[in-house]
Parts: C-alpha cells; structure tokens; sequence
C-alpha cells in the first residue's frame, strides 16, 4: 500500500473519530447547561465489589432475587438498551458485572439520561443483587448516576488495543480494555510482599539508600547524569545499591536489603529498561554458597505461593523450580564447548583455544576474560532450568572476594534460567587495599579509553571497609525479570506499567 492509498483509508477513520468526539463534548456541553456537571462530583460511597458480589451469591438459582442493596462505582463497558429495560456491563478494580436497567425502577428521567451514556463513561449504580434467566448475577439498578464523562471513545470491542508500542505507551487504556494486563501488575505486587515477607522472617532489615551519588563510580555501566543548583555541581542517578548497603554492614547492621530504583543510561531490549527495580541484601558472615541456599528457598518460595506449583510454564517450556544445577564456570565451558580451562597453561594457550573455535576476543585476552567469553558463546543459551555457575575469573569480578585455594578465581555466582541471567552473588571482598588496586584499576582502564572519561574510585568505601567489613555474601537480583519468570511475560516492558518509550513526535 502506497503512502496515498493509505491516506484515502486513513481519511474516513479520521473523519469518523472527530464526529465522535463532537458528539461527546456536546453531550458534555447539554450536560454543564443543565447544572449536571459530572465533573462537579467529589465522590460516591461505594460499598461493594463486582467479583465479592459474584462469589457472595454463587448459591443463586435463575431468576432467584435478594433484598441486597449494594453500591458500586466503575465504568461501563457495554450497554444494549431495549425499549423500557436495558442491560449494561460495569467494569470496577475487580472485574465485571452485568447491570439491568428498568425505566419503571429508576425513573422516566434516570432512565433517559441513562441512555445518553457512552462506553467509557464512570457510573455510580445502587440495587438489589440478582440471578438472571440466563443465569447471570447482576445487579438490579434502583439509581444510576454518571461519575465522570469519557470524552475519549475505548478501543473497538473486538479487537481491543492490540497495537503493543500504544499499549506501552497509553497503559490507562491498555488497562481498562484488556483485563488480564492488570492480573499481571497485582501478581507483581504479590510477588515483592512475598520476597519482603520473607526476608524480614530471616531477620534482614529493609533500608533506604541515596539515588543521587555526588561522583560516577568506575563500573562498566553507564550513568545518567544531573545538576544540583544550589551545590552547583553534577550529581549522577544510582547504578546500583551495593555500596551504601556494604557500608551499613560496615556499621554494625547483619542482615540489610533495599528495593530499588536503578537507572542506567544504556540501551533498552526485551530484557532492558533504562530505569529497572533490584533486590540487593547482606548478610554478614555468610559467603556465596549462603546466598546460594538462600536463592533457592526464596525461589521456591516464590513459585509455590505465588504460581501455586513448583513447576511453571515460561515461554512455552516448563521449569521446574525443585531442582537447581550447580557448576562451576569452567566445568559448564567443559560440558558445552569441551575446552578444558585447566589445559590452558598460559593466556596464549587459551587465546589459541578461542581462535580454534572462533570466539572473538581481545588480542591482549587473559585466560580468565577467554574463559568469560567461551561462557557467553557456548554455555548461557543451553542454562533452560535453574541453574547456578560459580567460581568466576577476578578479571570480571572487582568486587567479589578471591578464592583462597585459587586466586584467578573469585567466590561469586550468577543463576540462570531459560537462558538469561537472573541474579549476581558474591562473597564480598573486605580487604581495602586489595580493594582499592581493583578499583583504581577500573577506572584506569576507562581512563585510557576514553581521557574524557568522568568516572572516580569511591574511596570513601575503601575508607568504610578500612574499618572493617565482617565476612559477607551479597546478593542482587532484578525484580522485573523475576515478574518476567512468574508471569510468563516475554518482555520487561510487559511488567512495567510505564516503561520507557521515545516521544512519537
């Protein structure tokens, strides 16, 4: 379809759209004319909810009726008038309910000004609670009142708001026409009261930590940066939380975890938001395998409460939260690629391994980096059921403790499942001089990339840990991705009510 052919087929729809909404502000116009401003109304004393209703009269028969007099406010989603009675469909934060409207109940004039309603609009409905014929229970309407005028029409019926850029980005719409959206947002808010309930039984405490940092730490993720006037001075909008909450253990707390807003300024995918919510917790003299048991039981946890079943369908596979695989970074490398890390005498050893199975890396790669790389080329894609890898090389791993028995290695862990990494775990490094030379090393390495490059060594938390930080494991996960797992949701955007989207114009 040519650009003109599409403007001739974009003309009528557009045509027809502001008919529409003329005749909704003039209904609005006759409405104010009248001293009948919807708008004028402060409130309605709801009592009652569609679904509660539903399950309180389950027991009755067709056409049975009651002396119940609920009261409920919502917004209508159908209305099929029929001479002196007329039936409608009330959408409250429930659910549905059917209304039966009679001319002789409500009145010559209610009823009148019942059927100048439009699809969208919010009403207050009193009546007694009924069986139909047909066997629906619906609510008798003895008054019905408009609440709030819609001036703008819902998405047809039958084909609802499908477009998933629009959903995104009118997610009021996209909740009010396709209920099960809001189904997903309620088990959100379920599954974080569960993480909550059970952290704090383990006795960890829920703290809150600054979002504006006065300097841009030496990580790999990059920052969004602002201005504070009257310090006149940049300012830069967390990339994570583990510092400050490292700094409370320092302090004396044992157990600390904060849910938090993260940001970071890099690109944006299926998996990605610029702005994203963690779960980072302490535990202080504990280590990665600690953390290890405590991911499990949470998970588990998480799947039986929330998704009634240990086992849980995600992007058309079933996952079994009952086992986790645990290996090491280097054992999952052997079983899927067969490179044995520990015949790789020397970083040219392993440089060669890596040209012989074409994974590109830097010239200058250690064994440890070639490791990492081999990780990503042939082991996450087959990690389908929980999985936790373990021992990562120190290169990539600035904050997390080495093993003593083989120091290229670090006590740390991420945990998969259907191939993507959920969660990141150390046993945290307390030593601040080992510390401080990784950090410097970071930003050094950033330095010579880019000399433009803003990033600085924290050292007041070289400083914290020169007091002494106890023995530590530390967990970070990221909440949406979990929603992601527990809804079998395909996208971070389909658990964020407002994800972030580029301005249409």
């Amino acid at each position: 379809m040519n650009e003109e052919q599409r403007n001739q087929e974009q003309q009528p729809q557009e045509q027809e759209m502001r008919e529409l909404l003329r005749i909704r502000r003039d209904k609005l116009e006759a409405l104010r004319a009248a001293g009948e401003d919807p708008f004028t109304i402060t409130k309605y004393p709801v009592d009652s909810r569609a679904a509660a209703i539903k399950e309180q009269f389950a027991y009755l028969e067709p056409e049975q009726e009651t002396d119940t007099t609920v009261r409920l406010g919502g917004r209508l989603m159908s209305k099929r008038v029929m001479g002196k009675a007329s039936f409608a469909d009330l959408r409250d934060s429930s659910g549905d309910i059917q209304l039966y409207i009679r001319r002789d109940n409500v009145g010559d004039e209610a009823y009148a000004a019942f059927k100048k309603f439009d699809i969208g609009d919010v009403v207050g409905v009193e009546g007694k609670v009924f069986r139909t014929k047909m066997g629906e229970i619906s609510v008798k309407a003895d008054q019905i009142q408009l609440l709030s005028k819609s001036l703008l029409p819902l998405p047809e019926k039958f084909h609802g708001l499908k477009d998933m850029d629009l959903r995104y980005r009118q997610r009021y719409v996209d909740l009010i026409v396709n209920p099960e959206v809001k189904d997903t947002f309620i088990k959100r808010s379920r599954i974080l009261r569960e993480i909550r309930d059970y952290l704090d039984e383990k006795g960890f405490l829920e703290v809150d930590t600054p979002i504006l940092l006065p300097l841009e730490i030496g990580a790999s993720a990059r920052p969004f940066v602002t201005h504070h006037n009257t310090l006149d001075m940049d300012m830069y909008l967390r990339i994570e939380t583990e510092l400050a909450l490292k700094r409370l253990i320092v302090g004396g707390f044992d157990r600390v975890y904060e849910v938090g807003r993260i940001f970071r300024n890099e690109g944006m995918d299926t998996k990605h938001n610029p702005e994203f919510t963690t779960i980072e917790l302490y535990q202080a003299f504990t280590d990665y395998k600690g953390m290890m048991d405590l991911v499990e039981e949470l998970y588990k946890r998480l799947a039986q409460n929330v998704c009634g079943s240990l086992t849980i369908p995600y992007m058309g596979k079933t996952i079994d939260m009952s086992r986790w695989e645990r290996m090491t970074m280097a054992e999952a490398v052997k079983k899927y690629s067969g490179c044995d890390y520990y015949d790789w005498k020397t970083d040219e050893d392993a440089r060669a391994a890596a040209k012989e199975k074409g994974v590109e890396i830097p010239s200058n790669a250690t064994k440890g980096a070639v490791l990492v790389e081999f990780f990503d080329a042939f082991v996450e894609e087959n990690l389908i059921q929980p999985t936790f890898i373990y021992d990562y090389p120190v290169e990539n791993s600035p904050l997390a403790k080495r093993k003593p028995e083989d120091p290229a290695f670090t006590e740390r862990f991420e945990y998969f499942i259907n191939a993507m990494e959920f969660g990141n775990a150390f046993s945290e490094l307390n030593d601040p001089i080992d510390q401080k030379a990784r950090f410097e090393g970071q930003v050094a390495a950033r330095k010579a990339a880019n000399p433009k490059d803003t990033c600085q060594v924290d050292y007041d938390y070289i400083t914290a840990l020169e007091y002494g930080l106890p023995p530590t494991g530390g967990l970070g996960f990221g909440l949406d991705r979990l929603v992601m797992l527990l809804t079998d949701s395909s996208s971070i955007r389909d658990v964020l009510l407002f994800p972030t989207m580029k301005p249409i114009d």
